[in-house]
């Protein structure tokens, strides 16, 4: 079970969206929703103009098909876990759909640990080879979005099915604790609930997802404090931001720069006394 459900710009800022640029977000499947956080499309239909479309870490790894691609093998492609921020000037017609996977149970769909993805996109055809392009073929020629997602969950079932590998203790239990704590939990705590090692710990969050047990936790953290102020209308903003660990209003608002790149004020259009 998680505990965690992260989010993205143009959910938390819907005065984003236009005319000629919508996001959207669909709910997996009861038997998926352990491995897969949702899938997202992203539609720019304008040839006129720029959109600029921000990403923010999440703590997830994530599938993505370009659904005007021209190529079947090179259509799809796997990304890792971000750590910073990515403003991206959308500046012709592009329609993706993707798959946001949990980072401690992606393993059981890329084959790969995910390490080998940050900053690093790679062609879906280098992991699955010629099914690559079979499930880019089926998703390209879908009619409608409930049709591609049906076709993807046949694929995602049939993975788990075939995939027999178990999975990493200390990577998945670490990971659970770091949800079910919203990213507040120090490395001497961890160690201390796995009975492993600080150092055994980062080792394994190093070779598996890329990044420190330190550095995923605050992203967590981020990404639960987001999810407070995109639902909460009872808070104090400042009473949040403490909540959450951040003692002083400079070092939230440097955090909150440096992972989304954006000050509060600007994303939530409130000042610190609204909340």
């Amino acid at each position: 079970m998680q505990f965690y459900v992260p989010l993205q710009p143009p959910k938390l800022q819907k005065e984003l969206l236009d005319s000629n640029y919508h996001y959207r977000e669909y709910l997996p499947n009861k038997s998926l929703e352990s491995y897969v956080a949702c899938y997202w499309t992203v539609d720019f239909h304008s040839s006129e103009q720029k959109k600029l479309h921000r990403i923010i870490p999440d703590g997830c790894a994530d599938i993505i098909f370009d659904l005007k691609s021209s190529s079947f093998s090179k259509g799809a492609f796997v990304v890792g876990l971000m750590t910073e921020f990515e403003a991206i000037n959308l500046t012709q017609k592009c329609s993706f759909f993707g798959i946001r996977f949990y980072s401690d149970t992606v393993y059981r769909f890329i084959r790969h640990p995910v390490s080998e993805f940050i900053g690093n996109p790679v062609f879906l055809e280098d992991i699955w080879g010629d099914e690559a392009a079979f499930i880019t073929e089926e998703i390209l020629s879908a009619n409608g979005i409930s049709r591609i997602i049906e076709k993807v969950e046949l694929k995602l079932k049939r993975f788990l099915l075939l995939n027999e590998s178990k999975p990493n203790y200390l990577l998945q239990t670490g990971l659970q604790y770091i949800y079910a704590t919203k990213g507040m939990i120090s490395i001497r705590s961890l160690a201390e609930k796995l009975t492993y090692s600080e150092r055994n710990i980062r080792r394994i969050f190093h070779k598996e997802l890329g990044v420190s047990p330190k550095e995923l936790s605050g992203i967590i953290r981020f990404q639960s404090l987001l999810q407070e102020l995109y639902n909460s209308n009872q808070y104090r903003f400042t009473n949040i931001a403490v909540k959450y660990g951040y003692s002083d209003q400079p070092h939230f608002i440097n955090n909150f720069r440096r992972y989304y790149g954006m000050s509060p004020n600007q994303v939530f259009k409130i000042n610190s006394t609204t909340k």
